[in-house]
């Protein structure tokens, strides 16, 4: 009954399609023209990607740590090292930069040398008042020799924070307005303010300036994605459509197959603007992917066109039978595409969340565009001449297609040999396997601001924040003298792992309040006894001086405290380690009782995102393997050959795993993704070659054998020729920057050539092998979906 319906279902679609091609076409010119109106609602990311669900614990202690110290990534650094700028002109210059940069709307605030201050003991009024070290301009090379004695030997609190007095490294902070941080205003500051200003200070002065810090990286990341979309396109569309001529050997199939897949990105796009969603480095690479995956439809479409047209001449009937025969095989292979993607769907992470339901969404709008585009425009064109059809000759395939029937009949030990050495081999791979929660690692690593974080993690040891908050439980608990010796214990851990910069807190503050007690002398830099507290508070408490600088450290009620640190670029096992090391001094400094202490940041909640990533890609793996199971019973109503069915597509997964493990590619946000892809993709030709081997079953009186080395004959050129396609369409992400984006698309691409020749070669190797077990009345059954038609059957 169901199989009457769908083939009367196709019947009646072909027939409204080709009756109404001029309805259809004009919809589809509305439609795209409408997709377009809402590309202006995209939206490129201002943020890093947040891997984590908005109400996971580590999201929810980060956003209470925004609610009480305001956004912590408005920081950007300017930095120079060259004894040069030692001089009294460039030292003026340097300075000269910062005032003008202070001007600029959108900067809360730059802090320079000459904007350093002295804390200096006022006898007198018994209070801190503070002096700066430059009051105007350096005047003299005296002045400047007076002012490096001071900077780097008498002020340890300054040190580290504007420079390095080791390397003689300076840098400015700039401070931007926490409200521009994360909005388009940002980009508008950093390209056309800031990077303008650096270059003409650094043509004046002959001066090499570092800039980073999360603002500045993130602008330069964002334009990055946003060129790298065009890239993309233009490069899928080039290899793809040289492969189709190369196969077809006709301008006009490719030209028609590139008119679809160009309308295929710009629906594509009109969803991510419709759903107001942002482009991130995920979302970024679906307009490639449609058209690396709505090239083998066009391929099967014309394909099947030509072969109908040669088989009896009847151009009408053939445009017919194309919708009638290739659209359901192509909806369902289509289906078990989108399919895999959509698991992501069911994942907690509103950035996978996002790109399975845009991907899925424009896999199936590919697949509406091929199947009525095709035939409508063959049907205005005359018929096809000789030379178009020339390529269905072509025997140069033959010699590949002879040499897997050989290995099929003669070598099937081998090819079972072969692939437990590939699953034992790729066993050990996956156990080296590691995790990475880097922000940076994906990157550009060829790329300017990319060579300056590795610049400040040189110089300062890192630019990726890392945030400790001391909640105290009680008002003005954080000044208490108990309060800050257990600070400073924890940040005398920080300063002893390489991996973390100097910390600031307001312990630093209470340090450098006590030298300025004793008149500026440095040894004097240290938290305070009982007795010199009660003096040195009484000082500070007639003090307005240092007021704005506590206010960065502690909240206005004085009962939470904040430690900042910066972090390297390093590997998440060592970002574990200093975790745990930091989180057991916490444990036995601050009691619980008495504190509630917490860790968080941009490099800490990125890491915890990759891990819950790994955790999310069993359960989205497992579910793409369940969903296509539950299709292919359905379809073939065979338990059994869901597990034939399975095998030949589960081992390149293993396989590819493995190999990232011995290639020491670590599995991250980007890399994540390759498995459920792979799968959603290579399982396409199973169901064809089960399709087709189910047919030839039926048409040999169950001769398996003689069925099986049909469905490789038949089968074996079409699941070639799509899997070049698509081997050659993801490479395309190889010239990406992003090391991830890289490593997807040679993994994919890797995959998905395994997957071909596990279905190809160990796919019949099993069924010829497990012939009494799968040959039976169990297979003979119909199907609930008949994915080649019985008309093709009877032909």
């Amino acid at each position: 009954m169901f199989k009457l319906f769908t083939a009367n279902f196709w019947d009646v679609t072909a027939r409204l399609i080709l009756r109404n091609k001029i309805i259809i076409l004009v919809g589809i010119v509305i439609a795209t023209y409408l997709f377009s109106t809402q590309w202006d609602n995209m939206r490129f990311t201002y943020t890093e990607a947040n891997l984590l669900p908005d109400d996971h614990e580590v999201n929810v202690t980060y956003n209470n740590f925004l609610k009480t110290f305001g956004e912590e990534g408005n920081l950007i650094v300017l930095g120079v090292k060259d004894s040069s700028v030692f001089t009294v002109a460039k030292l003026n210059a340097w300075n000269k930069l910062s005032e003008r940069l202070k001007k600029h709307e959108g900067v809360e605030t730059v802090v320079s040398i000459k904007d350093l201050q002295k804390l200096v003991k006022d006898r007198a009024n018994e209070k801190f008042r503070l002096e700066p070290f430059i009051k105007d301009s350096i005047a003299s090379l005296k002045q400047l020799d007076r002012l490096q004695d001071e900077l780097f030997n008498k002020y340890p609190f300054y040190d580290n924070f504007l420079f390095n007095k080791d390397t003689k490294t300076i840098r400015s902070a700039i401070y931007l307005d926490k409200a521009i941080v994360n909005t388009a205003a940002r980009k508008d500051f950093v390209v056309t303010v800031l990077i303008p200003e650096i270059e003409a200070f650094e043509k004046a002065n002959t001066l090499d300036v570092r800039i980073s810090g999360m603002p500045y990286i993130r602008t330069l990341n964002s334009q990055n994605i946003i060129d790298e979309i065009n890239l993309f396109v233009i490069a899928a569309l080039l290899v793809t459509s040289i492969i189709f001529f190369f196969f077809f050997r006709s301008f006009r199939a490719t030209f028609i197959s590139l008119v679809v897949v160009c309308i295929g990105v710009m629906w594509t796009l009109g969803i991510l603007g419709i759903l107001n969603y942002e482009i991130t480095v995920l979302t970024a690479l679906i307009p490639p992917l449609i058209i690396v995956i709505g090239i083998p439809n066009c391929i099967f479409l014309i394909n099947k066109y030509q072969h109908e047209v040669k088989l009896h001449g009847n151009k009408v009937k053939s445009l017919q039978r194309v919708i009638t025969k290739i659209g359901n095989a192509t909806l369902m292979t289509n289906v078990t595409t989108a399919s895999g993607f959509a698991t992501f769907i069911l994942t907690e992470s509103t950035l996978l969340k996002e790109f399975g339901i845009v991907a899925s969404l424009s896999i199936l709008a590919i697949f509406i565009l091929c199947l009525l585009i095709i035939p409508i425009i063959y049907s205005f064109l005359p018929f096809p001449k000789d030379r178009h059809l020339e390529h269905l000759n072509k025997r140069w395939i033959g010699g590949f297609v002879d040499w897997m029937e050989r290995m099929v009949k003669q070598k099937r030990i081998a090819i079972y040999t072969t692939s437990l050495i590939l699953l034992i081999a790729s066993m050990i791979g996956i156990y080296q396997i590691k995790i990475s929660g880097s922000l940076i690692e994906d990157m550009p690593q060829d790329s300017d601001f990319v060579h300056d974080i590795r610049f400040f993690e040189d110089e300062f040891n890192g630019i990726m924040p890392l945030e400790i908050m001391i909640d105290t439980k009680r008002k003005k608990g954080v000044m208490k003298l108990s309060t800050l010796k257990r600070m400073n214990a924890l940040e005398d851990l920080i300063i002893e792992t390489p991996e973390l910069s100097k910390p600031i807190s307001v312990v630093s503050l209470v340090k450098y309040s006590k030298q300025a007690y004793y008149n500026g002398n440095p040894k004097y830099y240290q938290i305070p006894t009982s007795q010199e507290n009660s003096f040195i508070l009484s000082y500070a408490k007639n003090s307005t001086s240092n007021v704005d600088l506590l206010n960065n450290f502690v909240d206005s009620t004085g009962q939470y405290a904040r430690i900042t640190t910066f972090m390297k670029d390093i590997g998440t096992d060592k970002m574990e380690a200093i975790e745990a090391s930091l989180q057991h001094e916490i444990d036995k400094v601050f009691p619980e009782d008495r504190y509630d202490v917490t860790m968080t940041g941009k490099a800490l909640v990125f890491q915890k995102g990759t891990k819950y990533l790994v955790k999310n890609l069993a359960i989205s793996l497992s579910l793409a393997i369940f969903l296509i199971s539950l299709f292919m019973a359905y379809m073939f109503r065979s338990g059994r050959m869901i597990i034939v069915s399975l095998i030949p597509n589960l081992l390149p997964l293993l396989v590819t795993a493995g190999l990232m493990g011995y290639l020491g590619v670590p599995i991250k946000p980007s890399t994540i993704l390759v498995f459920s892809i792979a799968f959603g993709i290579s399982v396409d030709d199973t169901i064809h070659f089960l399709a087709k081997y189910r047919q030839e079953l039926q048409a040999n009186h169950w001769k398996i054998k003689v069925s099986v080395y049909g469905a490789l004959r038949e089968t074996g050129v079409s699941m070639f020729y799509t899997s070049i396609v698509l081997f050659f369409g993801f490479s395309v992400f190889t010239i990406s920057s992003f090391g991830g984006t890289v490593a997807l698309g040679a993994l994919v691409s890797a995959t998905l050539l395994f997957a071909m020749l596990s279905n190809l070669l160990l796919l019949p190797s099993l069924l010829l092998s497990l012939e009494r077990s799968i040959a039976n009345k169990e297979v003979l059954r119909k199907p609930a979906i008949n994915i080649i038609p019985e008309e093709d059957e009877m032909e």
